[in-house]
């Protein structure tokens, strides 16, 4: 079976898709052109605290005082907003969407910000057949969150990718020229197995690997300062090994409810190099660039 693009369509046409796209992708030039980084957050499974670990980091640049922005590219199940405490509704002009405001001055957009609370969300389509458009809407909803969102001057935007890999290769065709990776697994065999797929994804698509987060790696006593065991295996060291990169970090579990900023340097300084404070006022939208 095979399926033609809109690039192979003979004669004229009449939905002009592929001029909305190339539009859509020279706004995201003109956007991107004052975002120093890209860094997608990636796991291939989920569970593994991938959104906890893109807010802790996004914290922890903040009190860098780095310019952070944060895409929560898993349109199904957000969560990153509530994390950072960025709540909606979002401002829109005649130049694009004002990311919320989340802790720290942490720009942030995700769906979450877009639905009514509790609502799924949902593609309009002819009955039976959202599943043959999902991707391509997902797609569309990633350009559109780069394209359209006033992001203004950034040191690192951070972009939480959804547990598949699926859209990586969309990210990588957007903004190739500066995006990495860093890749959030938990010790155990099974994460190592679903998270090595996600590394050779990026790989496949020419993504510079940063690096390996491994998270849960214990359990940190919530009443004394030691920390036990949680999770057998050693995922983090295998990944490691087997794609040459180093393990950024290794975290473990805290019985507390909002991400700890309180994460290594090697981590911090692989995602985003330490740099003098920016002057007051902190953060404005389209500040100029020192």
């Amino acid at each position: 079976m095979s399926f033609r693009t809109y690039f192979d369509v003979v004669g004229a046409d009449k939905s002009r898709l592929g001029e909305q796209v190339a539009r859509q992708r020279a706004r995201v030039v003109e956007r991107m052109h004052t975002v120093e980084g890209v860094v997608a957050v990636v796991s291939g499974k989920g569970g593994v605290g991938k959104s906890y670990v893109a807010a802790a980091l996004a914290r922890a640049l903040a009190q860098r005082d780095a310019l952070v922005g944060v895409l929560d590219a898993d349109l199904q199940s957000p969560t990153i907003a509530r994390m950072l405490a960025a709540k909606g509704p979002l401002d829109v002009s005649e130049d694009g969407i004002a990311p919320a405001e989340g802790q720290g001055g942490v720009r942030v957009i995700s769906t979450d910000l877009l639905l009514d609370d509790g609502k799924p969300l949902a593609w309009r389509s002819a009955a039976g057949e959202a599943h043959v458009w999902r991707g391509a809407a997902e797609a569309s909803v990633l350009r559109e969150f780069l394209a359209d969102v006033c992001w203004g001057a950034l040191d690192v935007l951070l972009v939480d990718m959804p547990p598949d890999a699926a859209r990586l290769a969309d990210l990588a065709t957007l903004v190739r020229d500066k995006l990495t990776a860093i890749a959030v697994t938990i010790p155990s065999d099974e994460s190592a197995r679903s998270v090595r797929r996600a590394l050779s994804a990026a790989r496949e698509v020419g993504i510079t690997i940063l690096g390996i987060v491994e998270n849960m790696s214990g359990y940190a006593c919530g009443s004394c300062s030691t920390i036990g065991p949680l999770f057998t295996g050693d995922a983090g060291s295998r990944l490691a090994a087997a794609f040459d990169v180093p393990i950024l970090a290794r975290l473990p579990f805290v019985p507390r409810g909002s991400p700890s900023a309180d994460l290594p340097s090697t981590l911090i300084n692989a995602v985003c190099a330490p740099r003098s404070p920016h002057p007051a006022p902190r953060n404005p939208l389209h500040a100029p660039r020192e």
